[in-house]
């Protein structure tokens, strides 16, 4: 059986669901994928990225260096529609930090305070630590019961590649110092978020509750965790000192960064792909989410130089300030309110450079077969079908919850978390073959959904962003 008859047979087959894409756009999908595997554009816009700008945490100088990369980039690539829509958010500065044990065993530790924290007194703080296993522990004890200990939660983080181990564990992070605030803790210190052994500590934003103080809050790098429990088994009291010089300092207005290549027979209806162009201060931002914006930007530029037909438009969006709470997302929402309805579908890469091993959709019952037709395409890059039930991605949260239809092309996040958010976060751990197979899967993707018949639906179990 031929490919193009392989192709022909399952259209056929899968219109049990509704419309489907015509044999003639699926071949043209099936070549568009074999062009993008071949290409190492992708790579060449990270590599642009991590080079040129580096870390580029919001608000920083790095910020506007990368917004003004990715204007400059988008048009370079050639796109016909290029714009900046404005994004204020407050501004947390990481200045200095340190930490070290001072007795029994005195050793210095590594440590990164965590996004959103207050600094320590000028002098620094010093206090025995108390130890949890989890956050359950924390919270089962009384109010105001540690005395000004400083809190340690070392709850250690599992690995899986699709990252489910990240959501037990960063609860820690989130929520850690109001609960510990609570209990009359004077700081926190976590066990980082990651599934490493390198001493490289990892960041991520934490968050304050408006009923409880606000104590300062770090993660120790996993082994000077290791150390510090070690050390718990062997005296009865462990002091730390914690010295950290970070925290707010005004309002910053950044950008989203939008590029679209414009439809020709239904312009006014949207395919959004996308990245969040921000990153943490520590690494390059290669993994989180360079790649996400290398796999996206490559994909819709080597659909627009195929010459083949779009009729929708498809917009790539470089979002601003995903890590301190997906704040361009809600600005762009807001912006693009009067219009969401003609976004017809969404996926962002957010979750490094892993190859991708299953495509997920959310969308009406009717477009189902839309949605087996693109994995039919996917599939001799070793990709299966997923749910309908999918995330979409985290700067699609706003749109997604409003009804929006998603995919998700679901990445191996089995290393992921080893670099996430560390100084570790660098152009180095990304496999070019591996980016070239997402852009081949991110390509066949949005050209399928901008020339699918019909729609993918909307108000979708609507709910509140």
């Amino acid at each position: 059986m031929t490919s193009r008859f392989c192709v022909l047979f399952f259209m056929l087959s899968s219109g049990i669901h509704g419309e489907v894409l015509s044999p003639e756009t699926l071949q043209q999908a099936a070549e568009l994928r074999d062009q993008a595997q071949a290409s190492d554009l992708g790579y060449e816009i990270v590599e642009s990225l991590t080079t040129e700008v580096g870390p580029r945490m919001a608000g920083t100088d790095g910020d506007a260096r990368a917004v003004a990369w990715g204007k400059a980039k988008f048009e370079e690539l050639g796109f016909d529609r290029v714009a900046l829509e404005p994004v204020t958010f407050p501004v947390w500065e990481r200045r200095a930090e340190s930490g070290s044990v001072v007795s029994p065993f005195p050793q210095p530790l590594v440590l990164t305070a965590l996004g959103g924290s207050i600094s320590t007194p000028a002098s620094g703080l010093q206090a025995p630590i108390a130890r949890f296993e989890n956050m359950e522990a924390l919270k089962a004890i009384p109010d105001d019961s540690l005395d000004g200990a400083i809190a340690y939660v070392a709850f250690r983080m599992e690995r899986a590649q699709d990252g489910s181990g990240y959501g037990p564990a960063v609860v820690a992070r989130r929520d850690g110092a109001s609960v510990a605030a609570a209990k009359g803790a004077s700081a926190i210190l976590i066990r980082s978020i990651g599934t490493d052994n390198d001493r490289m500590a990892h960041t991520g934003l934490m968050r304050y509750a408006e009923d409880t103080p606000r104590i300062p809050a770090a993660a120790l790098a996993n082994p000077d965790a290791d150390l510090l429990d070690n050390m718990l088994k062997r005296a009865d009291e462990v002091v730390v000192r914690l010295d950290l010089d970070v925290g707010e300092t005004g309002e910053y207005t950044s950008h989203n960064v939008v590029g679209d290549i414009t439809g020709t027979e239904r312009p006014d209806e949207i395919v959004i792909i996308g990245c969040h162009l921000d990153s943490w201060d520590l690494g390059t931002g290669a993994i989180d989410d360079g790649a996400g914006c290398g796999i996206t930007m490559a994909a819709a530029t080597i659909i627009a130089r195929s010459g083949l037909p779009l009729s929708r438009t498809l917009r790539v969006v470089l979002f601003s300030n995903e890590e301190q709470g997906l704040i361009g997302a809600r600005a762009y929402r807001e912006a693009h309110a009067n219009a969401l309805k003609r976004h017809i579908i969404g996926a962002e890469s957010d979750f490094g450079a892993g190859r991708i091993y299953k495509f997920s959709s959310r969308v009406k019952p009717e477009a189902l077969g839309i949605v087996d037709q693109i994995t039919q395409v996917l599939a001799p890059l070793g990709i299966v079908r997923g749910n309908n039930d999918a995330f979409g991605g985290p700067d699609l949260v706003p749109m997604r919850a409003s009804g929006m239809a998603v995919a998700t092309l679901h990445q191996d996040g089995s290393d992921y978390f080893d670099y996430h958010h560390t100084a570790n976060d660098t152009l180095d751990k990304i496999d070019p073959e591996a980016l070239a197979q997402n852009v081949a899967a991110y390509a066949v993707f949005a050209f399928l959904a901008a020339n699918a018949p019909g729609d993918f639906g909307f108000g979708l179990g609507a709910e509140k962003p």
